[in-house]
């Protein structure tokens, strides 16, 4: 027997995925396609492929979610600075400013290390966002990662653990504040099959269970509800179906006691109307025809979601044993939900058109307008909505992201240690509440400090991005002075116990 070889990668797969690119947009991307795979020539992955297959599909997932010339570019060209000889001047001298400056962000962010430390699992997510400068490096970051998860079957049983659990505490995320529903539910699969393999095929059977079931229910139920709408003269709308991620729903079964039954949104059918007033008139329709559940109605339409989203949920009887949930918004609410944009946004005080405004800004930061967005300055071209992510904690049980909290970024700064771990401090924190972040014998003993590989007094105000190193000396102790030089609680705590001590 005799097994085919596999397909290598060429540059019309690319193509095809990039219609809403033009004729120069194209040309940029076919260079960039063989100067890396010219650049990685000879490098193979763990999987026996060439390494070029790597940066190929990475840009090719940029490609399918709208991406522009230059940050497609920039998924093929994103690994040439760290794993081949190529230097930024050849960068520069072949394409662009812009690309290189996106290489350089993604090369900086793969160099983060995420050791498991609950306390600087938070920083590590803040430091994506409040280092990038630029979304755009993030995105090629998260299709970067995607790529990797889809291949992680060749790497020992340690890693896939250790890169799965980056996905579910960092990665994934990220992809749902950005409103990436394609890589941040792919992501979180992948991540769910390597860390629980055993509940991911026990989930993934029951889906594919109900799913069979519960899709020919479900169109046979979108029948009937078109032509009751039709009767009563609502004709300008669509359906289309959703089914619930394998993650998600391992999640909610937990929370249900295990019993998949309790669970009615495993599918939904959505209607997408023409404008608010259809929605609601389409609710009266459907629940004057079939009877709804009680307390399952949820109006996020006059009332949206702290995120921004909006819609109306309902689930009802079908009558012949059947229920169905069934979701109703506008073509504009579809289209900010499915982006996710508008889920970074709350809309209390905000107009509808400054909104719109803010999801144009996203959509023209990374689709095919890549010289508007080089028109801007960094600073310009990131509102305020974006670097607010950083603010965001956790994910509440259907998906909605907490109330953003106190404003963060204008107060903290984000440094490393040696081995990578971020660690976050108050703006104008020294080398000695550094070292009081990681263990307050560490910063008892406190003597010297190196930022970026240089001896630096202990009043030196650290910025974000410094690697911070610590020397220490058991007969050294902290002085008076010292509370004039930290910022953190900690710190401050610390010292005054050790100077009660030593008295």
């Amino acid at each position: 027997m005799t097994i085919a070889p596999k397909k290598q990668p060429e540059i019309k797969d690319l193509l095809d995925k990039m219609g809403h690119i033009d004729f120069d947009g194209r040309k940029l991307v076919s260079k960039a396609f063989e100067f890396a795979k010219k650049a990685h020539e000879g490098q193979l992955r763990a999987s026996g492929d060439p390494y070029f297959t790597h940066v190929f599909e990475t840009a090719k997932i940029l490609a399918e979610i709208g991406m522009g010339p230059n940050v497609i570019s920039a998924g093929l060209l994103h690994d040439v600075l760290e794993d081949t000889n190529i230097t930024e001047e050849e960068v520069i001298k072949e394409f662009n400013s812009d690309i290189l400056f996106l290489i350089q962000g993604v090369t900086k962010l793969g160099k983060l290390k995420y050791r498991g430390l609950k306390r600087h699992t938070e920083s590590l997510r803040k430091f994506f966002i409040a280092t990038s400068k630029d979304i755009r490096v993030v995105i090629i970051r998260l299709a970067d990662r995607l790529h990797n998860m889809e291949t992680l079957q060749y790497l020992p049983r340690e890693k896939q653990i250790r890169k799965s659990t980056e996905v579910l505490e960092i990665f994934s995320p990220l992809a749902y504040r950005l409103g990436m529903r394609f890589i941040h539910r792919k992501l979180e699969d992948l991540a769910f099959s390597y860390i629980n393999p055993e509940e991911f095929e026990k989930t993934s059977k029951l889906l594919g269970q109900r799913k069979k079931q519960d899709m020919k229910f479900l169109e046979k139920f979108d029948r009937s509800l078109k032509k009751k709408l039709a009767e009563e003269k609502i004709t300008n709308f669509t359906t289309n179906f959703r089914v619930k991620s394998l993650y998600s729903l391992y999640q909610k079964m937990n929370r249900k006691g295990g019993e998949i039954e309790k669970i009615y949104d495993i599918t939904a059918l959505r209607i997408i109307t023409k404008d608010i007033h259809d929605c609601y008139k389409a609710l009266g329709i459907i629940h004057s025809t079939w009877k709804p559940l009680p307390g399952r109605l949820k109006d996020y339409i006059a009332l949206p979601k702290t995120n921004g989203y909006q819609s109306i949920h309902t689930t009802i009887f079908t009558g012949d044993g059947g229920i169905v949930e069934i979701q109703i918004r506008t073509k504009e609410m579809h289209e900010i939900a499915e982006m996710g944009v508008a889920s970074h946004l709350s809309y209390k005080g905000k107009k509808t058109k400054d909104v719109l405004s803010q999801i144009a800004w996203l959509k023209n930061i990374i689709s095919k307008n890549d010289e508007a967005s080089k028109a801007l300055s960094r600073e310009e071209k990131t509102p305020d909505w974006i670097k607010n992510l950083g603010k965001e904690i956790d994910v509440e049980d259907e998906g909605v992201m907490e109330d953003l909290k106190q404003d963060f970024f204008g107060h903290r700064v984000f440094v490393f240690t040696p081995s990578g771990d971020v660690i976050d401090l108050p703006y104008d924190a020294s080398p000695i509440d550094f070292a009081y972040s990681i263990h307050s014998y560490i910063g008892n003993h406190l003597t010297g400090a190196k930022i970026n590989g240089k001896l630096a007094s202990l009043d030196t105000k650290l910025k974000n991005g410094d690697i911070v190193e610590i020397i220490t000396k058991k007969s050294a102790n902290p002085t008076r002075k010292w509370l004039d030089l930290v910022k953190t609680s900690e710190a401050k705590r610390n010292i005054r116990a050790k100077l009660k001590l030593d008295k």
